[in-house]
């Protein structure tokens, strides 16, 4: 049986509560409610719990949104497709740009698409194809920057590495390499 990691789920409970707090700041763009802290949180999410436990914070982030009424039914193929490209991207190559292309690349493109028959089918809205591209990509961008700017600050000051060592166990194993 594979073992639980509590200090995982305690973060991804975190990152929710973060996110739904946070989910007051948004604005309009075109047609979609622009919501960058979704985003930063994707990418945080990929560089400490993995592309599955960010696409878990993602869904539980949007059901409670729709819930409380600060998110409609097109925050969760953005959020959920970004999270799962850039949670996969980090996880086989623990690179940061490359991280953040996928997150853009995963809303701003894929979620975007994606989001067109929600609107069109179950929301009853007209939409193109590409109607939420632009105002996903808009929101993505900025979240995304945001995540950026905290990542090179605790990258640069040496705590990122210890904070991925302790939410993955590993600090015994960083203490027994110094």
């Amino acid at each position: 049986m594979k073992q639980v990691n509590v200090k995982k789920i305690a973060l991804s409970g975190m990152f929710i509560a973060l996110a739904v707090v946070l989910s007051t700041f948004s604005f309009p763009v075109g047609a979609s409610k622009c919501f960058p802290i979704q985003h930063m949180v994707n990418v945080l999410c990929a560089v400490f719990l993995g592309p599955w436990y960010g696409v878990a914070v993602a869904f539980c982030t949007s059901v409670i949104r729709n819930l409380l009424g600060t998110g409609t039914l097109l925050a969760f193929p953005g959020s959920m497709i970004g999270a799962l490209a850039c949670g996969l991207v980090y996880a086989k190559t623990k690179n940061y740009i490359a991280t953040y292309v996928a997150e853009i690349i995963g809303t701003g493109v894929l979620g975007g698409m994606l989001a067109y028959p929600i609107a069109a089918f179950i929301l009853g809205k007209e939409a193109a194809l590409f109607t939420f591209v632009v105002p996903f990509l808009v929101s993505t961008a900025g979240g995304t920057l945001i995540a950026a700017i905290i990542i090179t600050a605790l990258h640069q000051t040496k705590v990122l590495g210890k904070l991925q060592d302790m939410v993955t166990g590993d600090e015994e194993t960083s203490k027994e390499a110094a």
